[in-house]
């Protein structure tokens, strides 16, 4: 029996699972979709129904609850989106014998990071650092990584991932645009770092995992290191927009202007150099994906 055979993808209605699908039909592999309408993932009778009817060999797990700040006020919410949905389908692919891909976050750490001995800054996140996340989506997601291990199936990956935009969703490039295309002024945080992600390179990424037998936990970005700022500056010259004004902010100013936002953490950079010894190629680069969605649109 192939991996392939019947592979199910939840959150079937977002950005992440868009690219998912592309990837997949790309190769020509079918696939069934469900988003939350035909499948409530912390419902586990409505899971198992979905697994009755579709038979899974593979699950994609692209659902969760990600706005940030809705976490902060919502933290049941955010426990059935990021907790309990994992869980239930850990439990069905173990029951079912179906393999299980489940995507996490960089806000499953502090943002703090260990210094490098030649000063040159934080080391990038290696999988197994400790966690201490800072609110409560890293904390829910965090749960959710940690109810997956105690159900696992047979074979399992967490990719987790950070800084994600793609075709077809709502995201940081396109927010940066329309604002800069309306005249709106635009003052951006400048000291947190991390990778932008673009989905069809996180999507193809996945794939070149599972096809070469990867399991457990996997740092999955685009490679290469930027502020907000530093991204939103790359965005306006990728895509020829001159903004009214672009200047950067600390977080300390923005949790002044948005006082009852979630604290994001200030460091983000991955270890990628786990993939690349499996895969023997480097993802690629965070300006290579913004040069990819800007020739798309």
């Amino acid at each position: 029996m192939s991996l392939y055979d019947s592979v199910l993808i939840t959150g079937g209605n977002g950005m992440l699972a868009f690219a998912v699908k592309e990837a997949l039909a790309a190769r020509g592999i079918p696939f069934a979709s469900v988003g939350r309408a035909e499948c409530d993932l912390a419902d586990v009778d409505a899971v198992a129904r979905t697994f009755d009817r579709v038979k899974p060999t593979l699950v994609l797990n692209c659902a969760a609850y990600t706005n940030v700040d809705g976490c902060e006020t919502d933290p049941t919410g955010a426990t059935a989106g990021n907790t309990t949905a994992p869980g239930n389908l850990a439990k069905a692919c173990r029951a079912g014998g179906a393999a299980l891909v489940h995507y996490s976050t960089d806000y499953v750490f502090d943002g703090k990071g260990e210094p490098a001995a030649d000063g040159s800054g934080p080391w990038p996140w290696r999988i197994n650092d400790p966690v201490a996340p800072l609110g409560a989506y890293g904390r829910s997601k965090l749960a959710g990584e940690q109810l997956l291990q105690e159900h696992a199936p047979a074979r399992w990956v967490i990719a987790r991932t950070q800084w994600l935009y793609g075709p077809s969703g709502k995201h940081f490039v396109d927010t940066m645009l329309n604002a800069a295309r309306a005249g709106k002024p635009l003052k951006v945080v400048a000291d947190q770092i991390g990778s932008p992600t673009y989905t069809p390179h996180l999507a193809a990424a996945t794939l070149d995992v599972l096809d070469r037998g990867g399991q457990g936990i996997w740092h999955l970005s685009n490679s290469g290191r930027t502020s907000w700022f530093g991204f939103t500056e790359a965005i306006m010259a990728a895509f020829d927009v001159t903004p009214a004004s672009l200047v950067p902010a600390t977080s300390a100013e923005w949790k002044q202007i948005r006082p009852q936002a979630a604290h994001r953490p200030a460091w983000s950079v991955f270890d990628l150099t786990p993939y690349e010894a499996l895969i023997g190629k480097p993802m690629p680069r965070w300006q290579d994906g913004l040069t990819a969605y800007a020739g798309r649109r």
